[in-house]
């Protein structure tokens, strides 16, 4: 297993994620989505098992503050220029991705 496990430092589902596989000695590679973001194919791989409206998390803080409920947009541009907008954790196992706290997913990459 190849686990990366894009997010940042302060979220909550990020640090579930990361405890899950700690618990399970699971190496992993963390991302902070706050030191360095994801480029675009990246995020091409990602919508690939992920639609891409499913990544932005429209609840959180960052979409408020930039007013986007109000606005018409590209979800990938957005996504692209403020990677605080993507929903966390985003968990990748080679070509499969998650995102948020899904461990009934991880137990079926284990197998």
């Amino acid at each position: 297993m190849n686990i990366q496990i894009i997010g940042t430092k302060k979220c909550r589902e990020t640090q579930k994620a990361e405890r899950f596989f700690k618990e399970r000695n699971i190496s992993f590679h963390f991302r902070d989505l706050n030191e360095k973001g994801i480029a675009m194919g990246e995020l091409d791989n990602i919508s690939r098992s992920i639609p891409v409206e499913e990544l932005i998390n429209k609840e959180g803080k960052q979409f408020q503050k930039r007013g986007l409920q109000y606005m018409v947009y590209n979800i990938e541009d957005e996504l692209l220029n403020d990677f605080l907008l993507l929903k966390t954790p985003i968990v990748r196992n080679e070509g499969k991705a998650t995102v948020g706290y899904q461990p009934e997913v991880w137990m079926e990459w284990m197998k």
